[in-house]
């Protein structure tokens, strides 16, 4: 496969308080990153229900990111541990219906972190296209 025909597409669940922001700042400073990024902007990141991610694999992103506040800086108080703990269980799960856990990544970017925002997608992004699409997405186109 031409590793440069394949554009992933990663669906980003970021937190209003932190990631968001910073994905905010990253437009407003004018940095380029990838737009195959598509956000949710969630109040929290431990708002994220794990089916919002089963779901998101399901209809076809090769990649979720998941962005939080630091530890320790999170405007709920514990609402990124609570999206570690998740993310956890995630990986274990994907890995059972033959997603690699590689292609859901938890994140904390802080609100002026706009460089790191738009370096963390870039990065995912290469990742992404390296592996290829995901085997169950294979399996269904063909």
């Amino acid at each position: 496969m031409d590793e440069n025909a394949y554009e992933p597409t990663i669906i980003a669940f970021l937190c209003n308080w932190c990631t968001f922001t910073a994905a905010d700042l990253a437009g407003t400073s004018r940095l380029t990153y990838p737009s195959n990024v598509k956000i949710v902007r969630m109040m929290c990141s431990g708002m994220v229900d794990p089916k919002y991610v089963l779901k998101s694999f399901l209809e076809g992103a090769d990649g979720v990111l998941i962005g939080g506040c630091w530890p320790g800086d999170c405007h709920y108080i514990n609402g990124n541990m609570k999206a570690r703990r998740r993310v956890a269980l995630l990986h274990e799960v994907l890995e059972r219906f033959g997603v690699e856990k590689e292609r859901l990544w938890l994140r904390w970017v802080a609100a002026s972190e706009g460089n790191m925002f738009a370096e963390t997608v870039k990065e995912m992004t290469e990742q992404l296209k390296k592996m290829g699409p995901p085997s169950t997405k294979q399996r269904a186109i063909a």
